[in-house]
């Protein structure tokens, strides 16, 4: 059970009936007016109604509830802020794949205290092993090689379960679902929303922390922005545990560029990651009915355990779709309206690490204090060089991953076979172990009351 402050509660204002809010109470804590962590109040104290204006508590509204939108919401609230948390989804929502968590993205977890609560969910996959079309295994490497930062991170969790634990850590925020931004207009000293729902407001700050494809930033920024195409599309979706499903994940690959992917879960289930390397063919803009019968085709002579995949994909009620694709920007704001997550810099393999990161940074940044330009400047100057090694990424990823050919396929597991030899794993856990490669996460008195992270 969570303990309140004896600070009076009232609940924040209530959306319109066409969208649905979850809302838990807000403490009416003042902030003060350079955004500081409020200090503590109490019921014998009144606010002098002459100074009600100077502390007025400031307001943010964030677009987006899977991870980076939550996890932004529990830092604001802790700096005082009354936040809105908006969804465009009817509620929210539990599901998705496999994801981890490293390095500097780690620090940022125990910062919020929940990095105990994570890997009390963890997926339980132990190793990555590829596999031909008899299932025989090519290579493996083990989680344990590789000090918990190789192909198998030491925190792995289903994006859903993340999700929930970040969002239920964040007190006094404001659920709306089924509702989105229509119209911003930022005037310089804040923000003026018109909502899908006919709801019209203002806050101090708006934070677009949604998906590679941002409604929200589309509306600030139109066609700017840079979507630069990874050469790789995925569909991801849950199958009955199998007889050969285990704590290793397994990895085939068949011609075509196309690779099944199988990895354990902590529910009984198995994750399933269909990918083929090629550049986007419009199967984004279908209906899922229609991407489902597309992947069918496409895999239906993969060999291997495809069938029963394939079998799995017609049940199943979790399937995602999408054309992977590295989103570039200048800056991540534009006045008063930021992005953060994959609306700001969408990454291929730690977009759930930079979605911790963000937030984190932006909040540490509004901690300092001092005018809210500065600060997004701020935010700006730290969070490139994450975002600039993030998507480093060489071209030739997907080829190697998904070659074409059976040749292509051959050489693959040659090498692969090398790389997990005796003679050479110990460099290559060497190299591996040394953590995800970004820089250092700044530490934020101001925010955590700590002077160290980690």
């Amino acid at each position: 059970m969570r303990t309140r402050s004896p600070c009076a509660v009232r609940p924040l204002n209530a959306p319109k009936e066409e969208s649905t809010s979850r809302t838990r109470l807000a403490r009416t804590c003042p902030a003060s007016v350079n955004h500081a962590p409020a200090a503590p109040c109490s019921n014998a104290r009144t606010t002098p109604p002459e100074h009600n204006a100077r502390m007025t508590t400031p307001r943010i509204l964030i677009t987006g509830a899977s991870i980076a939108g939550p996890a932004l919401a529990f830092w604001m609230r802790k700096l005082g802020w009354e936040v809105v948390l908006l969804e465009r989804a009817k509620a929210f929502r539990r599901g998705g794949q496999n994801i981890d968590v490293r390095g500097p993205g780690r620090d940022a977890l125990a910062a919020m205290g929940l990095l105990d609560a994570v890997k009390g969910r963890n997926t339980t996959e132990q190793a990555w092993t590829f596999v031909d079309e008899d299932n025989t295994v090519i290579a493996r490497f083990g989680q344990e090689e590789f000090g918990g930062e190789g192909p198998t991170a030491e925190l792995e969790i289903l994006r859903g379960d993340l999700a929930s634990i970040v969002d239920e850590a964040g007190d006094g925020v404001e659920h709306r679902y089924g509702d989105w931004i229509e119209t911003l207009h930022d005037d310089g000293a804040g923000v003026e929303v018109s909502f899908h729902s006919g709801a019209k407001e203002r806050f101090d700050l708006v934070v677009a922390a949604e998906g590679a494809r941002s409604r929200t930033r589309e509306l600030v920024l139109g066609q700017s922005t840079t979507l630069e195409p990874f050469g790789l599309s995925s569909a991801y979706f849950s199958i009955p545990k199998g007889q050969n499903d285990h704590q290793d994940a397994r990895w085939f690959n068949a011609p075509g560029g196309r690779s099944v992917f199988l990895r354990p879960d902590a529910q009984g289930r198995t994750r399933v990651v269909l990918s083929i390397q090629e550049q986007p063919s419009g199967w984004d803009d279908l209906e899922p009915q229609a991407q489902k019968q597309k992947i069918a085709e496409r895999f239906a002579d993969a060999g291997w355990e495809t069938p029963r995949v394939l079998e799995g994909l017609w049940a199943t009620d979790d399937f995602y779709f999408h054309s992977i694709e590295l989103v570039k920007m200048p800056r991540f704001n534009k006045g008063r309206v930021v992005m953060t997550g994959d609306a700001a810099w969408a990454v291929m393999g730690s977009g759930t690490t930079l979605a911790l990161i963000g937030p984190y940074v932006l909040a540490g940044e509004l901690a300092k204090g001092g005018d809210i330009a500065a600060a997004l400047d701020r935010y700006n100057d730290v969070m490139r060089p994450f975002v600039d090694k993030a998507q480093d990424i060489p071209s030739w990823g997907p080829k190697a991953l998904q070659p074409q050919s059976r040749a292509g396929i051959g050489i693959q597991h040659a090498l692969l076979k090398v790389a997990a030899s005796p003679a050479v794993r110990p460099l290559i856990a060497r190299f591996a172990s040394g953590g995800s490669g970004l820089p250092e996460l700044p530490a934020y008195p101001e925010l955590t009351g700590r002077t160290r992270v980690g």
